[in-house]
């Protein structure tokens, strides 16, 4: 789970809490129009904006800023030295009962290429295609929190238009001012809210993680191609450590 972007979330929404609390009272905040307007509307508009699959994938992905499948990319280095120390050794065809074995779907559609004798430009260009289309996913279901931000946001400004309507044509009903005004303006705030909390930063989150798995993934394209080749394990532990920041490459043969 990532710690950062729970904590982030539940401290923001309890500075918040807590501020409104020490105010007039969180009840003060609760305005159902302006819920409807902004939430409702924001989603509305993100049913027209996107395909029903992937307006499914939301809480999906949603799940994957909190908890991502994270690879530990020390680890993957290491099998793949191992692999390449094997199939060096005892030949590519050596590596099959491990590659039936392999939990990365990645890797092993990949290595299974390879052990099946197929050409090592067809094998770079399959793999390249898968990885470009699952990033190309990824940011479209990134782009519902960052689209979500702006409509959330415009919401709130058509809101604020109601109320400041509906207070005008009340001005003789001095009653009728304060639900109009509380309608102007908190509709603004949950668009801010939604977009500031929920939107830009979950968009945010996930387009790191992206390039995070992209890089893995180029990473594991780079040791495949290796592997094929023949290349010494040491050759292929340095090209793979070129991907990591100088602080974190560390060698199995120092």
């Amino acid at each position: 789970m990532d710690l950062g972007t729970v904590i982030g979330i539940i401290l923001i929404m309890a500075l918040l809490l807590g501020s409104m609390t020490m105010g007039v009272g969180v009840g003060a905040y609760i305005d159902i129009p302006s819920v409807l307007i902004v939430v409702g509307g924001s989603i509305g508009a993100l049913m027209i904006s996107f395909k029903p699959a992937q307006m499914k994938a939301f809480t999906k992905v949603f799940g994957k800023a909190i908890k991502p499948g994270e690879e530990d990319i020390p680890e993957l280095i290491k099998k793949l030295v191992e692999f390449a120390t094997k199939a060096r050794k005892d030949g590519i065809l050596a590596l099959e009962s491990e590659v039936n074995n392999e939990e990365n779907e990645f890797l092993k559609k990949g290595l299974s290429m390879a052990i099946d004798g197929s050409d090592p430009d067809t094998i770079r260009e399959l793999l390249e295609i898968d990885m470009e289309q699952t990033s190309t996913r990824h940011k479209i279901h990134g782009s519902i929190f960052n689209q979500w931000a702006g409509l959330a946001g415009a919401m709130g400004m058509v809101g604020t238009l109601i109320g400041l309507v509906a207070m005008l044509l009340n001005m003789a009903d001095p009653s009728a001012i304060g639900p109009s005004m509380a309608v102007a303006l908190l509709t603004t705030m949950y668009g801010a809210i939604i977009g500031n909390v929920f939107g830009t930063p979950i968009y945010n989150i996930l387009a790191i993680r992206n390039d995070e798995e992209t890089l893995v993934k180029e990473m594991i394209i780079s040791g495949i191609m290796s592997i094929q080749s023949g290349d010494a394990p040491r050759v292929l532990e340095a090209k793979l450590l070129s991907y990591l920041a100088p602080a974190n490459r560390e060698s199995q043969f120092d």
